[in-house]
């Protein structure tokens, strides 16, 4: 075998079966290889933003890492952002990224960079060059061993070309995994105290902790001993729906997030991160932790979630409790001109059983949360480093990772445009996936942000840079262009009946919204006034104002 050969024999070994390619010259060899690993899927990107964005929503889905494939340093520096993505919610990407032969980089040709500098940014805890063919699978195994751990990682392999041409490549398994521990008897036992106490406690869900077995176990401890249970802004993936506890999520904006967190005493970390500020905003505090709240960690990202929430239960005596659970319930079906909550609520009234619902919707996608409830059970994958453009390609890595289930891809029209390239690659391999795109032609959150900052008065130079009306895009025509069957609608009744299509017919499709944007003219100039008001308000107005404006 060459060392690319011996490398896919390894991956496909260790259970890899999917690679995301966007190759080049100094990756040939590992391309011309893919035919010699029958086990191996190779799926094309046109952008390396897609490669590594589906590589995640495949990870995400499958529990387990697929592998990309990318050209160079300016490859994978296209595909930052989406690893970004993947690093902060720490899902398993293994990347192979092509270098110039090892005697060529003396010569500083064009393309010459560092790619282990780029590589670190969001694989700070793997990055290697192999050196050898004779070394290269045992590199691969570690990097394997690396991504699969907990808690998952972006490892990344670097690939010179005579390294992959090279004879005398020899297979290898990656290591035996540990399994990983629960919380310790310390921990559990400090944190029921805390409980028992008596004193307000918000138990915050991350990572892990959103899948089935860890959310009944949680909802077990809030149904017995009282605690409020919540969700990180932005979570990996939750699983949701009728007969599965319901837990609110973490609001966006900080001063929302405050309104939640009020109070608390105590604040119970499972597998999440202590919440902070999206953003820093003049006069205002990054840390969200209320003034006088005690931090406690039950669990770690590299430990077990449900175990350790198990263990907590049984010390609190709630093992037997019975949790609340999400009644079957939907919305109605929408009627009239379309806006951004009609779109949710017809979501709501037609998701399927099983489906996968992506959230990159910003601002259109306010009131999916409560729209969909009660629904059937589905997975909700969203944008976990906030950088945009994630949503289609995970929606590609999602339908090939569950190709029995339903996508639907909730999408701004801004963010759709960083990597609009993955419809292509929906159409390519006839994955059934639904893609609602948002037009409100503007970066709508980014006009919310620009009232919250408390930036300039904004002139017309200011303004232009926030808005897509000249000329507005047409997505509709974009996607037919790329092989995908798609339709504009401006009434509810319209988007229903594209959406009923959609569900029915396998394969792509795509859904323009042509909506006004959600948080616009009065709302928009009130929102920071009524933001700025919050903490002077009483706790039950705020609340409900918290309801109204993120449900």
């Amino acid at each position: 075998m060459n060392g690319a050969q011996a490398l896919l024999k390894t991956l496909a070994d260790a259970g890899i079966e999917v690679c995301f390619t966007n190759p080049g010259t100094s990756e040939m060899h590992f391309v011309a290889a893919l035919d010699s690993e029958p086990r191996m899927r190779a799926v094309l990107a046109l952008f390396e933003g897609v490669a590594t964005g589906a590589a995640d929503g495949y990870a995400r889905m499958a529990d387990k890492p697929a592998a990309t494939l990318l050209h160079l340093g300016c490859g994978l520096g296209n595909g930052l952002a989406n690893l970004h993505n993947a690093r902060k919610g720490k899902v398993p990407v293994v990347n192979i990224v092509g270098d110039h032969a090892t005697y060529h980089t003396q010569y500083d040709a064009q393309l010459q960079s560092d790619i282990e500098t780029v590589a670190r940014n969001v694989s700070p805890g793997f990055v290697r060059t192999a050196q050898s063919t004779a070394a290269l699978c045992q590199d691969a195994a570690d990097a394997i061993a690396a991504a699969r751990g907990l808690p998952g990682q972006v490892a990344t392999l670097v690939l010179p070309a005579d390294v992959s041409w090279g004879e005398g490549g020899q297979p290898c398994l990656p290591p035996a995994l540990p399994a990983p521990t629960a919380a310790s008897d310390e921990a559990v036992q400090a944190i029921a105290q805390a409980i028992r106490s008596g004193e307000k406690t918000i138990v915050l869900l991350g990572g892990h902790a959103l899948r089935e077995g860890a959310l009944r176990s949680a909802a077990r401890i809030a149904a017995h001993s009282g605690v409020q249970l919540l969700a990180e802004v932005f979570p990996t993936r939750m699983e949701r729906g009728a007969g599965l506890p319901a837990v609110e999520r973490v609001a966006y904006l900080a001063e929302l997030a405050g309104v939640q967190l009020a109070g608390a005493r105590h604040l119970v970390l499972v597998d999440a991160k202590s919440p902070v500020s999206f953003f820093a905003y003049p006069g205002k505090a990054s840390d969200l932790v209320p003034a006088g709240c005690t931090v406690h960690t039950l669990c770690s990202p590299a430990q077990d979630a449900a175990a350790s929430l198990d263990k907590l239960a049984a010390a609190l005596g709630a093992s037997a409790t019975q949790p609340p659970l999400a009644l079957a319930q939907r919305p109605g079906r929408p009627r009239g001109p379309l806006t951004a909550p009609k779109v949710c609520k017809a979501v709501g009234h037609l998701l399927p059983e099983n489906a996968i619902l992506i959230d990159e919707a910003i601002t259109s996608g306010l009131m999916l949360g409560v729209m969909t409830a009660g629904c059937p059970r589905h997975d909700l994958i969203t944008l976990t480093g906030g950088a945009i453009g994630q949503g289609l390609p995970n929606a590609v890595g999602a339908a090939i990772a569950c190709p029995d289930r339903p996508v639907i891809a909730l999408i701004g029209d801004g963010t759709a445009m960083y990597t609009l390239q993955a419809l292509w690659s929906m159409a390519r391999e006839n994955l059934h996936v639904v893609s609602v795109i948002f037009n409100n032609a503007s970066y709508s959150v980014l006009n919310v942000e620009l009232e919250r900052v408390g930036a300039e008065k904004a002139g017309p130079k200011a303004k232009s840079q926030l808005d897509l009306k000249g000329p507005v895009l047409n997505f509709a025509q974009l996607a037919q262009g790329m092989g995908v069957h798609a339709v504009r609608a401006s009434t509810a009744e319209d988007f229903c009946q594209a959406l009923e299509y959609a569900l029915a017919h396998p394969g792509p499709h795509l859904i323009e919204a042509l909506v006004p944007e959600s948080l616009a003219g009065p709302k928009r100039k009130v929102l920071p006034w009524l933001l700025r008001a919050l903490p002077s308000l009483p706790p039950q107005v705020a609340r409900a104002l918290k309801r109204k404006i993120a449900p």
